[in-house]
């Protein structure tokens, strides 16, 4: 009883106290409270004169970066555009000679901004031509720990050069992105991934390996530096007061972007992953990974040197002209999947358009149509699998296995409508000697595909992704050597769907 009794009178105090503070009922304590706020208006004035320099020097360095990025100039309501990005590329001037030639590919001189970081200047012999990156020479990093046995030093430059590029101070700049000098990047399709996120906000925007031993290595949450990431200009304030500390922390990883990755979870920021970004951490035929490739627009390819060439018949370079033919013409629809039936010839098809089309004599589901070939192993073991993805293998039943049609040509009709064709190619497994259990004759009497679709809007990729229908124009009962393929918008309740 005395215990409660006590917490009674407690309570009734505290209300007591409350209502002296918050609520004065008479004219006494009006004049203690003004008196009181008084003294504290004055204490405050002096304690803000005369406290430590420190914390002055550091709400002040809070309130330039504050007033540096906050306020919305008038370029800040402009849609995001090429020009907003500054890349960053590592490069080395020992193998630049060899790799330049992927970065001419998409290079857009007076269009593009940024520049190739070197280890190193330049040598006297080595020429620069207007259609490549100005180059900088990364600062010293010899006071920096590393200490990954298997790994190299020029981890450390790597990793630093967001913070270089930040501090350059160029204007209107709203995502840093990095990658590598044999990285190449589908430019307007990376405008059209970052123009979906606010740049106000603090974003890591990457993609992960394509070999599960390398994400059990280095991380599921980083964002592979060979495919390219972006990091937002907010997110780019913060991590470079950190960084170089950072780089200290994290001396055992391997690499530059295994380091930026450890850096960006103590600020707390988690990778955002768009599917397009391809790291290419695969060796032997990309034709499998690219021919089924997901519903994202097609960002990055890397490790081209470690591949075989993308089409089989050509050089590495002369492959990636050819891909690039068809980007140009139409950068939101290359690469992307559709599938459809030819139900009267019981025939499915598959086109990757600006790629490949395959031909299968039989009715294949969708979920077989849309998951890719295994034509590649991992990168490190070089075993087949696993992958980030599912795979299948390739059948030599000649009714189980596609027909394989390669892009020939691009061309643009009408303004907003685009016509490719495909030619025939025989990879290893087009044995057709014998079709025990299906009508093989017809599929081999096509020697060509023309597929036409109307140019894909950027805005598309603002709703919610879906694969594109496709339709057989001339499906007759007759031999015919040209097969005509319309790409076009699902109609609703539309479905891949065999009888």
């Amino acid at each position: 009883m005395s215990s409660t009794k006590a917490r009674s009178e407690t309570i009734q105090n505290h209300f007591k106290y409350r209502n002296f503070l918050v609520f004065p009922t008479n004219g006494l304590s009006m004049i203690t409270l003004a008196l009181c706020c008084s003294i504290a208006s004055i204490s405050l004035i002096f304690y803000s004169a005369f406290s430590n320099q420190s914390l002055s020097f550091n709400s002040l360095n809070h309130k330039i970066d504050a007033n540096y990025f906050n306020p919305r100039k008038v370029d800040d309501f402009k849609k995001t555009n090429i020009s907003h990005i500054l890349f960053g590329i590592g490069g080395s001037v020992n193998s630049w000679n060899k790799r330049k030639h992927y970065i001419e590919l998409w290079w857009k001189p007076s269009i593009t901004r940024g520049f190739v970081w070197f280890d190193q200047k330049p040598f006297s012999n080595m020429t620069w031509t207007e259609t490549l990156p100005q180059y900088k020479v990364s600062k010293d990093t010899s006071r920096f720990n590393y200490t990954c046995w298997y790994g190299s030093r020029s981890a450390i430059r790597m990793a630093r050069i967001v913070k270089d590029s930040f501090e350059l101070g160029l204007e209107n700049i709203r995502w840093f992105v990095m990658g590598d000098d044999d990285t190449v990047f589908f430019a307007d399709n990376l405008v059209t991934v970052l123009a979906k996120y606010d740049h106000n906000q603090m974003y890591y925007i990457g993609a992960n390996s394509e070999s599960v031993e390398q994400d059990m290595e280095h991380s599921y949450a980083t964002a592979y530096g060979g495919a390219g990431f972006a990091i937002s200009y907010p997110l780019a304030v913060e991590l470079v007061r950190i960084l170089d500390g950072c780089i200290n922390r994290y001396h055992e990883f391997y690499g530059s972007d295994s380091k930026i990755q450890g850096c960006l979870s103590e600020i707390g920021v988690p990778l955002t992953k768009e599917l397009g970004f391809h790291q290419m951490d695969i060796r032997g035929l990309p034709y499998g990974l690219l021919a089924a490739h997901p519903v994202a627009p097609l960002v990055s390819l890397h490790h081209l040197d470690d591949v075989l060439p993308i089409f089989p018949s050509q050089t590495r370079m002369e492959s990636l002209k050819r891909l690039i033919s068809g980007y140009e013409v139409d950068p939101g629809r290359t690469l992307q999947h559709s599938f459809c039936y030819d139900l009267r010839r019981n025939w499915s098809i598959s086109v990757s358009w600006g790629y490949t089309v395959m031909l299968y004599p039989s009715l294949v589901t969708a979920k077989k149509l849309e998951t890719a070939f295994q034509t590649f192993q991992t990168w490190g073991s070089r075993h087949g699998g696993p992958f980030t993805f599912n795979t299948r293998t390739v059948s030599l039943d000649p009714c189980e296995s596609p027909l394989v049609y390669l892009l020939d040509r691009v061309e643009s009709v009408g303004g907003d409508e685009t016509l490719t064709t495909y030619n025939r190619y025989l990879p290893w497994w087009n044995n057709r000697e014998e079709c025990r259990h299906c009508d093989c004759t017809p599929a081999l009497a096509v020697e060509f595909f023309n597929v036409s679709a109307s140019k894909f809007s950027p805005d598309l990729w603002n709703k919610a992704p879906r694969r594109q229908c496709c339709e057989i124009i001339n499906g007759s009962d007759g031999v015919d050597s040209v097969v005509q393929v319309q790409i076009r918008d699902c109609m609703r309740f539309e479905s891949v769907t065999p009888p």
